[in-house]
């Protein structure tokens, strides 16, 4: 096993979940909206959606892997390809957090918990991220491919339900801090672009 790949691949899933974007700013509206234990539920929500996805690519990929290694080579650079597409996309956005947008009615635990699994299992952006994401962090040749990605897709559920777990505690401080730091989008946003090329790089340089 290759313990700096996992490390590495732990790093940007960090670095992912703390950047802004759709699931983590819905956590965190939510939690304004109706308090922390709801904005837990929707986090635990988006977070066993990733189960799906995950099964998804363990499944498929790792019999693409078993048929042709030339067409692994060629989903990694087409995943590569798609991170500086999102890097690119980030760039050209404001980099402007408004969170007073969009606001949600109060709902239920259960509800909040069904509508975050719902919106994560069918978002294909998020097949297309993880199929982009994961090859490239293949950690061992000795364990097979499909288990591999299940770790991966655990430690990526597990850090994330964390650091989205945080920002649902956090909520009011974080809401606070965005309106008195307009800067603070700005800096989050290149991050981002960071992170996206960063990985994007890794994937086409790695031998795995």
């Amino acid at each position: 096993m290759n313990y700096e790949i996992l490390y590495t691949f732990m790093l940007a899933t960090m670095a992912l979940s703390v950047s802004p974007g759709p699931d983590n700013i819905y956590v965190l509206m939510q939690s304004l909206v109706n308090g922390k234990k709801y904005g837990l539920a929707t986090t635990a929500g988006l977070i066993s959606g990733c189960l799906v996805h995950t099964s998804l690519l363990a499944f498929g990929v790792s019999l693409i892997i078993r048929e042709s290694e030339a067409l692994f080579m060629g989903i990694k650079v087409l995943g590569a390809i798609y991170l500086f597409y999102l890097a690119f996309k980030v760039f050209r956005s404001s980099g402007s957090l408004n969170l007073s947008e969009g606001v949600a009615p109060k709902k239920g635990l259960w509800q909040l918990f069904k509508q975050g699994f719902i919106m994560n299992v069918l978002n294909p952006k998020v097949t297309i991220f993880f199929l982009a994401f994961f090859p490239g962090f293949l950690f061992s040749e000795e364990i097979s491919t499909m288990v591999q990605f299940y770790v991966l897709g655990l430690l990526f559920m597990f850090i994330s339900f964390i650091i989205f777990s945080m920002i649902a505690f956090l909520s009011g401080s974080i809401s606070v801090y965005f309106k008195e730091n307009s800067a603070a989008g700005i800096y989050l946003k290149w991050l981002q672009i960071i992170v996206f090329v960063g990985i994007a790089v890794y994937i086409l340089v790695s031998d795995n």
